[in-house]
Formats: C-alpha cells, structure tokens, sequence
C-alpha cells in the first residue's frame, strides 16, 4: 500500500465547513478508526460520472493523503478526474449538502452530482 505524505502536494481541497460535516458525520455514525474518507467517480449520473464520497477501508489500488486533517484515499485510477477538487459544504434555504467544485468537469448536471471530463 502506498501513502502519500501531506509534504506531497495534495490532489483535493476540502473547505473547513465540509470537513467539520465529515468529522461530524465520522463521530455519529462510529465510523471505525481504521477507515479512511474515500472519495471517488463512477459511472453514471445525467452527465456521465457521479461522486462517491464515503468512509471504507484502504485498499491496495489506493493512495493515502491527509487533508484538512482528514485522512483521504483515492483509487489512483479515479485520481485524473479529481486532481484539484474542492469538496465544500453548503448550507442555505435552497441548497444543503456537499458540493464538488471540479476544475476538470466539461459539464455537470443540475444536482451538481455528476459531471462529464
């Protein structure tokens, strides 16, 4: 398993209010100390490919960051498509959740979930 330390440049950003959301959401759900925040693309959504973002165990495919005091994993496969993300929180009267600010999106849908590259 390969581990990338924070004196590597990191590929994602997460704002301080999402990062709070996680660590939150890490404490009440007891989220184990041996799993990590994974985020990651698959296929699908009205754009072509849609987020994950979850807590799971290291796998051999991945590399390891901290951010934000976050440890993060990416499946380096999935890393071309989220070098320079920013993950932030929002939390107004139309909009709550997290929300992906993807430099190397083409297009994204509606929902902001999904995007194409």
């Amino acid at each position: 398993m390969e581990v990338t330390t924070a004196t590597q440049t990191q590929p994602i950003n997460i704002t301080e209010s999402a990062g709070a959301q996680l660590n939150r959401i890490k404490s009440e759900q007891n989220i184990p100390a041996d799993h990590a925040l994974r985020v990651g693309v698959k296929g699908g959504g009205c754009s072509g490919f849609s987020y994950i973002l979850g807590f799971d165990k290291v796998k051999d495919r991945d590399q390891t960051y901290e951010v934000g005091g976050l440890e993060v994993i990416i499946d380096k496969a999935h890393a071309i498509y989220l070098l320079g993300i920013e993950i932030d929180w929002m939390d107004g009267l139309n909009n709550r959740g997290f929300v992906f600010n993807n430099p190397n999106a083409k297009d994204t849908c509606g929902c902001g979930t999904s995007f194409s590259a």
